[in-house]
C-alpha cells in the first residue's frame, strides 16, 4: 500500500517514513504544501497523511482542492491544531480522519489500515434536499441553478437542518448547535431565523422546505415526495 505524507517537520517525517516502511507501506514524502497537492493529484496513492500548517498551500486547501477535483483518496489530517472547530472544518472539507500531535504511531497505523479497508468511494461533499444544495466548504447555497445568498447565521441554521433532513430538531437543539450552549437570549430567535430562511430558500409558489412540527420543532423536508 502506498502512502503520501505531506508534512514539513523533517524529523517527524523521517520517523514516519521509517516506521511505515517497517509496517510494509511504500512511502512518498513531500515537505511543501503546494508540491504535496500536486503529488496527490498526479501520483496514484492509497492514502494521504497531511499536516494542516504547511508552507505554500495549507492542509485545508489541499483537501478542498482534491475533493473539488474529484480525488477521493482517503486523507488523514495530522496536526498540532486541537480545537474542535479545526476538526470540524477538516471533516467538512472532506478529510476522513484527524489525529493530533503528539500521537501514538501504533494508533496512526491502525487508523491508516482502517481507512484502507474502507477504500475511497466517490463521496460528494455537498448536502442536498430537493432542489436545495449546500456546500459547507465554499459556504454557498443553491436552489436549482440559482444561488441563494445567506448570512452566516442563516447558513449555519440551514446546514444544521440539512444534515438532519427528515428529522425533527427542537429549538433547544438548534440553539445549542447554531448559536451556542451558553446562549441566554430569547429562544424565539429561532423562529425569526426560520422566517428569514423561508423567504430566501422557498420557491414563490412551492411548499415550504422547513416544516414546523407543532410543539416539537422544525424539520427540513427531504423533497422526495
Amino acid at each position: 500500500m502506498r502512502v503520501l505524507v505531506i508534512e514539513d517537520e523533517v524529523r517527524l517525517t523521517e520517523h514516519l517514513r521509517r516506521g511505515l516502511v517497517a509496517e510494509g507501506f511504500t512511502v512518498d514524502v513531500v515537505h511543501h504544501g503546494t508540491e504535496g497537492l500536486l503529488a496527490a493529484q498526479q501520483t496514484p496513492v492509497d492514502v494521504v497523511v497531511c499536516d494542516i500548517m504547511l508552507p505554500g498551500t495549507n492542509g485545508y486547501e489541499i483537501v478542498r482542492r482534491l475533493r473539488a477535483g474529484g480525488v477521493w483518496v482517503p486523507i488523514l489530517m495530522l496536526t498540532a491544531k486541537v480545537g474542535e472547530y479545526d476538526q470540524a472544518d477538516a471533516f467538512d472539507l472532506g478529510a476522513d480522519d484527524y489525529l493530533t500531535k503528539p500521537f501514538s504511531f501504533v494508533v496512526l497505523v491502525a487508523r491508516l489500515r482502517a481507512l484502507l479497508r474502507r477504500g475511497a468511494p466517490a463521496r460528494p461533499t455537498q448536502l442536498s434536499a430537493g432542489e436545495l444544495r449546500l456546500d459547507p466548504a465554499a459556504k454557498r447555497v443553491f436552489r436549482g441553478e440559482d444561488e441563494v445568498h445567506l448570512t452566516p447565521r442563516e447558513f449555519g441554521l440551514l446546514e444544521f437542518l440539512m444534515r438532519r433532513k427528515g428529522q425533527v430538531a427542537s429549538k433547544a437543539d438548534i440553539l445549542d448547535s447554531v448559536w451556542d450552549a451558553g446562549y441566554e437570549g430569547d429562544p424565539n430567535v429561532v423562529e425569526v431565523y426560520v422566517g428569514y430562511l423561508r423567504k430566501k430558500i422557498d420557491a414563490p409558489s412551492g411548499p415550504r422546505a422547513i416544516v414546523t412540527v407543532r410543539g416539537m420543532g422544525y424539520r427540513l423536508d427531504t423533497g422526495d415526495g
